[in-house]
């Protein structure tokens, strides 16, 4: 390559949209789900808040421009509940994977009951006791983040240990914002692999501590994008401090995994599993 060309990016091999009358968050999750099944490229557009037929004929020019730019049909996830809404969107030049028409339709004749075709129901913030009980996990986790508290360790549903940059905060605040479960998590540093102990005050809590590790290569690929060329992110280092960080978690009996190839709900539902834990996502 000459040595100020630009490098050439793959391009995406189809582009996809999420459409929704709401936040587009249900559509996209479902979305995700079924296109990591396959290993392409997509372009990825979340159309939130279509409620109105103008929004709706401007997903459709958005949608339309995408199959003349591609010379391909883009794939449409769609959430949108009201059916005048739906069938302008399903007159665009899209693939359409229409969840309301896939899953409510059928279950209506299923069991015989009319659904609310509520926007937005499962996320309403009348739902009190939930949405507080969510509220007050991510506080929780974010005041117990990276060992900053002792304090309500009683509390907490799950406490996860690991070398810093291992996982712990996604995960917390994953477990926190989908099951409303208060993590704490807190970091095993040289300090306490000298000691030969956890941190002080984790002791009378060990039934709830779960650890995660990961591969050194990768651990220190992270870190020298947090401070590259330091101590910190260097290999033996890395290795070093994992090493110390598994025999401590196998000496005190403490249940705990990799997270090197792990995605983070994969991580917070082994967790879950662990702990047998009986929180539901909202």
């Amino acid at each position: 390559m000459p040595e100020h060309a630009t490098p050439h990016l793959p391009t995406a091999d189809r582009t996809v949209f999420f459409v929704s009358d709401g936040t587009g968050i249900t559509a996209e999750t479902f979305g995700h789900s079924v296109l990591t099944q396959f290993e392409l490229r997509f372009k990825q557009i979340r159309l939130p808040f279509v409620d109105t037929l103008d929004n709706a004929h401007d997903a459709v020019r958005r949608i339309n421009d995408a199959y003349e730019m591609d010379g391909k049909r883009p794939i449409v996830f769609s959430t949108l509940v009201k059916a005048e809404l739906s069938m302008v969107v399903r007159q665009s030049k899209g693939m359409h994977m229409d969840l309301i028409q896939t899953f409510v339709e059928p279950l209506e004749q299923e069991l015989g009951v009319k659904s609310t075709h509520t926007i937005g129901r499962s996320h309403n913030i009348a739902d009190s006791d939930e949405y507080k009980n969510r509220i007050e996990a991510i506080n929780f986790s974010l005041a117990h983040d990276d060992g900053q508290s002792h304090k309500n360790l009683a509390m907490a549903d799950v406490i996860l240990v690991g070398v810093s940059r291992s996982g712990k905060t996604p995960t917390s605040l994953y477990l926190a914002m989908q099951y409303g479960i208060k993590a704490a998590n807190y970091p095993l540093i040289p300090e306490d692999f000298e000691r030969g102990k956890l941190p002080s005050g984790l002791a009378p809590y060990k039934n709830k501590i779960f650890g995660l590790s990961i591969a050194a290569d990768r651990l220190s690929e992270v870190r020298n994008e947090r401070r590259p060329g330091s101590k910190y992110a260097a290999l033996e280092n890395c290795r070093y401090e994992i090493n110390e960080a598994e025999k401590m978690m196998q000496r005190e009996g403490i249940r705990w995994m990799s997270s090197t190839v792990k995605s983070i709900e994969e991580i917070a539902a082994m967790v879950l599993q662990e702990l047998k834990s009986d929180k539901r996502a909202y």
